[in-house]
């Protein structure tokens, strides 16, 4: 076995599945067992079989699609949950138990009523039953994080005694700190006799922040498999971050660990995961947030245009982005500006870039992010942004909706001095307001994108609507502000019917 092998083990399907409002039906559980397939992952932990028949036939119907991932269930230290577990992983082409009891005095304690003896006898009786369905038994010591150090390596010893091939030291709480955390998993190393007859598992959670951290430590002390989740989804503040381990045991390759993880997939599984979980990921997560390869900041933007690994220690098409992102917002300076007037075909020792730049700071003030039709506008090749002068102006938006009345709205335009009228219905407030414009307009106007953003937070906030539009084969762009999402929609959509017109 290679000793610098960090095996990577996913519990997105499992401890991730808890975070409420994130359950997934059968079907999207294969899809995404299929994707962690791809990108590599050596353990699926599919779910909790005695939990709920549904997560039992999940386990089942998981262990029957997917072939090179070792299938894993997860069990508390008793018979009928074992049973449970064997039975959902009788299809597995290789399928492991995980088993498991509290190790900290606290749970002993407050969870179990119990005391560390029979704690222990229970641990050992559990992986004994185990045994006797899969040679691969995993054991999890709950709270590890807070267990008194030399019982719990009495208790690892004793596991792997009773045949677990792989033991788990769980930061259940978050509470470990990376050095105590490191110095706990190298205690068992040296302390435990037989640790040399399983594989330490670190399972970690972000409660302060620093489940990533934690797991690092850990593999650096020893442990040789890594339990995680996509986007770090899980039990309150979540868990140790997939695609961070990946990246940081790839980046820092000094170290001398390498996974099995396919890094390129990483932003394709990350997409799929808040999609069908409905979890948007934050956009300042490490790796995977639409912002971790996004630049702002003219020094930061001047630095990497000159040179990529000056702002990132990661090529974005490491992970599957295409390229960085290039912001341009009144902090941008002229080398970003001049990239993209490049981009946009803009011949540079043509004009006075000087003086081009003073205009698009004034634009960059009014309009926050500058886009390629802004940029257009500012060469002289669109219309002008000047909003007081509009040639269409709203004069009166009535909306009627509510449950079960069909959403209905009448919108006044005043177009060029004349005012033009048009009622319609729509699937919603915002569709039935532009299905009415389209009467009064008449032109075949697509709309590509139509995004919200909240300012500020509250009930009371100002929304912020960004439309993209197609009208004759070229792309225009709205924005609209209110604390009205309908009027803001309805202002955004204008704003980009002027552009058109």
């Amino acid at each position: 076995m290679d000793k610098n092998r960090v095996y990577i083990f996913d519990t997105t399907l499992r401890d991730g599945e808890q975070v409420p409002g994130c359950q997934l039906t059968t079907v999207e559980k294969i899809i995404i067992a299929k994707e962690l397939e791809e990108l590599g992952v050596d353990i699926i932990e599919a779910g909790f079989p005695i939990s709920s028949p549904g997560d039992f036939q999940s386990v089942v119907e998981i262990s029957k699609a997917v072939t090179e991932p070792v299938i894993c269930a997860l069990t508390r230290a008793n018979n009928a949950d074992i049973d449970a577990a064997a039975e959902a992983l009788r299809f597995a082409k290789r399928g492991r138990i995980h088993t498991g009891i509290g190790a900290s005095d606290m749970h002993i304690k407050y969870k179990f009523n119990s005391t560390r003896e029979a704690i222990l006898e229970r641990a050992v009786a559990a992986v004994k039953y185990a045994r006797k369905f899969t040679d691969d038994v995993e054991f999890y010591a709950e709270d590890a994080g807070r267990a008194d150090v030399v019982y719990l390596a009495q208790m690892i010893e004793a596991v792997i005694a009773a045949g677990a091939t792989t033991v788990n030291i769980p930061d259940t709480n978050g509470y470990c700190l990376p050095g105590t955390y490191g110095e706990k998993i190298k205690f068992l190393v040296d302390n435990v006799k037989n640790i040399d007859k399983a594989i330490i598992s670190v399972h970690c959670h972000n409660d302060l922040g620093l489940a990533t951290a934690n797991s690092i430590a850990g593999v650096i002390n020893g442990a040789r498999q890594v339990e995680c989740t996509i986007n770090g989804i899980g039990e309150r503040a979540g868990n140790t971050s997939l695609e961070e381990v990946a990246m940081i045991l790839k980046t820092h390759h000094g170290l001398g660990y390498n996974t099995n993880i396919n890094s390129k997939r990483i932003s394709n599984i990350s997409s799929l995961v808040s999609s069908m979980m409905r979890m948007p990921v934050q956009p300042n997560k490490a790796i995977v947030g639409r912002n971790a390869f996004a630049h702002s900041s003219g020094i930061h933007q001047d630095g990497v245009l000159k040179h990529r690994e000056n702002y990132e220690i990661i090529d974005p098409e490491e992970v599957g982005i295409e390229s960085n992102s290039i912001i341009l917002t009144a902090r941008s300076g002229r080398h970003a500006l001049k990239h993209h007037l490049e981009r946009l075909g803009y011949k540079i020792d043509k004009i006075n870039l000087d003086e081009v730049y003073q205009r698009f700071l004034v634009m960059a003030d009014k309009t926050k992010e500058i886009n390629d039709h802004d940029l257009q506008v500012l060469m002289g090749d669109g219309d002008s942004h000047n909003y007081d002068d509009q040639a269409i102006k709203v004069s009166l938006l009535q909306v009627v909706c509510g449950d079960p009345l069909r959403p209905m709205a009448t919108v006044k335009l005043r177009i060029n001095g004349e005012e033009k009228e048009a009622s319609a219905t729509g699937n919603g407030p915002v569709n039935a307001t532009i299905n009415a414009i389209h009467e009064i307009i008449k032109d075949d106007i697509e709309l590509d994108e139509f995004s919200i953003q909240s300012m500020h937070g509250g009930s009371d906030d100002v929304s912020k609507v960004n439309m993209h539009v197609r009208c004759q084969g070229k792309s225009y762009y709205g924005f609209g502000y209110s604390t009205d999402i309908v009027n803001a929609s309805v202002n955004a959509y204008v704003d980009a019917l002027n552009k058109i017109y």
